[in-house]
């Protein structure tokens, strides 16, 4: 049953990732163009996002269980260190570069495009080697 519902969830967020031109390459660039033609309705999509998010992270703080039991699991370090300062960099280098982000990458893949199928499989060795970094470091 959790899996069929986390299959629904993700299911609906790709959906919503589509309809809202995330998975646009030439739209994400546009609004980070901001000394050319740029496209500001990125923003508007993020501003709806962050104020889902901020409410659910609100609901989701107050409770000690999940709505289907599982215990939660949410952040608590609030540190801004190296590692969350060099990740954000190389995640919006990646970001401004390809035009894609890991949710609408995954979404575009539905596309049967070259370009996501190139940045997904790029993403996921940037993640095998930051795996093994970590493994290397953590000796």
């Amino acid at each position: 049953m959790k899996n069929i519902l986390a299959g629904l969830v993700g299911l609906v967020f790709g959906i919503g990732l589509i309809v809202s031109g995330m998975t646009d390459p030439s739209r994400v660039l546009g609004f980070l163009d901001v000394a050319g033609q740029w496209n500001p309705s990125l923003g508007l999509v993020m501003c709806g996002a962050i104020g889902v998010g901020i409410v659910a992270f609100r609901f989701a703080s107050r409770r000690e269980r999940s709505l289907l039991g599982d215990a939660m699991r949410l952040p608590t370090s609030r540190q801004i260190d190296r590692r969350l300062v060099f990740g954000g960099l190389a995640f919006g280098a990646g970001w401004g570069l390809a035009g894609y982000c890991p949710g609408p990458a995954v979404a575009s893949l539905a596309s049967g495009g070259a370009k996501p199928l190139v940045f997904f499989i790029a993403m996921l060795a940037g993640m095998g080697v930051f795996a093994v970094a970590e493994r290397l470091n953590s000796r």
